[in-house]
């Protein structure tokens, strides 16, 4: 399984409930009418990006500084991603979704791959209450590391994820999960690893 990961903020002087009507709007289309290998989504009001969080890479250009979401959109493989690329703007959709970009100010997204956990469904997304990003040092051996961070997590209830793709600043592993697993604790990570934890609110998909 992918996760196609959104995150976004409206454009100055765009009001915040209309944004995320229309947000809200898009994400039932999909649900009403899933392209093929399409298995859910979920969207969540964050505030700060994980980047800003992390006091890593720079923002994208024209960034603000608070009022972010960061959509989920769950898929089968990457051939289902480009199917959901292209039914996204199609009959069915195009008007939700361009209803949703008309107020977009600034986006950036990565893909990210399941690696440990099971399968995830919209609702138990949508119930995630906590995404805990994770930046690697690197090396060879990342990613059976990374497979190290759902250790004590709840079965059925958290996953890991593992960027395999990035469209501009992205960290590398998340976890998500209804409370924080013991696996990203400080004592628990890698040398040179870091670990933090942001809040957010379901926005649709809860």
């Amino acid at each position: 399984m992918l996760g196609y990961v959104f995150w976004h903020a409206p454009a100055e002087g765009v009001d915040a409930a209309r944004y995320e009507d229309a947000l809200g709007a898009f994400h039932r289309s999909l649900a009403h009418s899933p392209p093929f290998g399409f298995e859910g989504s979920a969207a969540f009001r964050i505030g700060t990006p994980p980047w800003e969080a992390s006091g890593g890479a720079a923002a994208p250009r024209d960034a603000p500084a608070s009022g972010w979401y960061e959509d989920w959109y769950l898929v089968e493989d990457f051939s289902a991603l480009g199917v959901l690329n292209e039914a996204a703007v199609a009959r069915g959709h195009r008007s939700s979704h361009d209803r949703a970009a008309k107020g977009l100010g600034s986006g950036t997204a990565g893909v990210y791959r399941l690696i440990e956990g099971e399968a995830l469904t919209a609702q138990s997304l949508g119930a995630s209450r906590h995404a805990t990003w994770v930046e690697a040092s690197g090396g060879a051996h990342a990613a059976e590391i990374g497979a190290l961070l759902g250790d004590g997590m709840e079965p059925g209830s958290a996953s890991v994820w593992q960027r395999q793709l990035a469209l501009g600043p992205a960290p590398e592993f998340c976890v998500l999960s209804r409370e924080p697993p013991a696996g990203v604790a400080s004592t628990r990570l890698a040398p040179r690893w870091s670990a933090w934890t942001l809040p957010r609110e379901a926005v649709f998909g809860a």
